[in-house]
């Protein structure tokens, strides 16, 4: 049996892509990254350590489903095992989920399900956050359910809410912690020792 066969979905940056690159490398194998975007920098990290890259526009398609099956037909055409959502900005229709059932993991930067769901990423989830006074934020791995951040949760990591904090310092403790957990998350699955039971996902001993 090869190694696990990943992609990454991308629309910006890319950090957490360049910490599964960084610690996952040998381990897995990243078969393709794909952004909505071309002029995401996420490409070039990718290009960077020889990973096969493909850009699908939402623009170029009449609705949801119509790009979802065009990613679907992409990740089956590189017979992937595992798909990670790595700061991907579009909602996928239900199809991409149905054929990958808990196949596809997802990190959000906030302790779920507090300060998630529809319309609740980025800045937007720390200034919640802040805003609700909360003294402890922090990240979560998830897999991905029909249901917008309400898969079973993988991991977390908690982090403080200091009283001089602004959204962007929050957001740079929390992106440190995401680092940490996305590629163990990984790393777990690859090494089937996740196991999900019901809505909960118990971590098998190694």
């Amino acid at each position: 049996m090869g190694l696990l066969r990943v992609a990454v979905f991308v629309s910006g940056n890319g950090s957490n892509l360049q910490a599964l690159l960084d610690n996952l490398t040998g381990m897995v194998e990243f078969v393709l990254v794909l952004a909505n975007k071309p002029d995401a920098y996420a490409l070039v990290r990718a290009g960077k350590a020889g990973v096969p890259t493909a850009v699908v526009r939402y623009e170029d398609y009449p609705h949801r489903a119509a790009f979802t099956r065009a990613i679907l037909d992409l990740v089956t055409e590189k017979k992937v095992d595992l798909i990670c959502l790595a700061g991907f900005n579009r909602i996928l229709d239900p199809l991409l989920i149905e054929a990958f059932p808990l196949r596809i993991m997802n990190t959000h930067p906030a302790l779920l399900p507090a300060f998630g769901g529809e319309g609740m990423f980025g800045r937007r989830v720390h200034e919640a956050v802040l805003a609700s006074g909360a003294k402890i934020s922090g990240a979560t791995v998830h897999f991905v359910t029909a249901e917008t951040d309400r898969g079973p949760i993988i991991l977390q990591a908690a982090v403080p809410v200091l009283d001089d904090d602004t959204p962007e310092t929050l957001a740079g403790r929390v992106l440190a912690a995401e680092h940490r957990l996305y590629p163990e998350a990984v790393r777990l699955f690859a090494a089937g020792r996740l196991r999900v039971e019901g809505n909960r996902v118990r971590i098998i001993p190694g």
